[in-house]
């Protein structure tokens, strides 16, 4: 398996100062279609910019082989520590609608993808709904979200992965 990092204007970054009130989630980030880089930029700024969340800290992002669908373009995969006042459920649907602004088509499972968003962790908070299992289900095994998560200082998480 052949990973590497790449880094760019915002990936990483902390927020310097007071950190903003609300719960601790943490999202990964990716994609493999286009300029995935420059995409992920945008969605910086485009959160930066919304009342529904804050960013606190971003990883560097990794780039890592696919999974589960084999014939496609390697994942540029990074995560995303924000503070929101959204509950769970109101946190998935924007980012769902973050995900369909940004592109994202839903063709078939693990296909190629403009910009996938998972919420990972939602503070220490364990939930199995319908449409969202918290934390999500296969963190552990997901190596674009451990090698990420493993960059963030001062997380509520981390001591999950060590």
């Amino acid at each position: 398996m052949s990973l590497r990092w790449i880094t760019t204007r915002h990936f990483p970054y902390a927020v310097s100062g007071a950190l903003p009130a609300g719960q601790d989630v943490l999202i990964g980030v990716g994609g493999n279609v286009g300029d995935v880089p420059g995409r992920l930029e945008r969605l910086w700024r485009y959160w930066r910019q919304s009342a529904q969340v804050a960013i606190v800290q971003t990883s560097p992002i990794l780039i890592n082989p696919p999974f589960g669908y084999l014939d496609q373009p390697d994942f540029y995969n990074a995560v995303v520590w924000i503070r929101t006042g959204l509950d769970p459920h109101a946190l998935l649907r924007y980012i769902l609608y973050t995900e369909k602004r940004f592109g994202r088509e839903r063709s078939f499972a693990n296909a190629p993808r403009t910009l996938d968003l998972d919420m990972i962790f939602y503070d220490q908070l364990r939930l199995t709904s319908r449409r969202l299992r918290l934390p999500h289900p296969h963190w552990r095994e997901r190596v674009s979200v451990v090698l990420p998560l493993s960059y963030l200082k001062g997380d509520p998480w981390s001591k999950r992965v060590l």
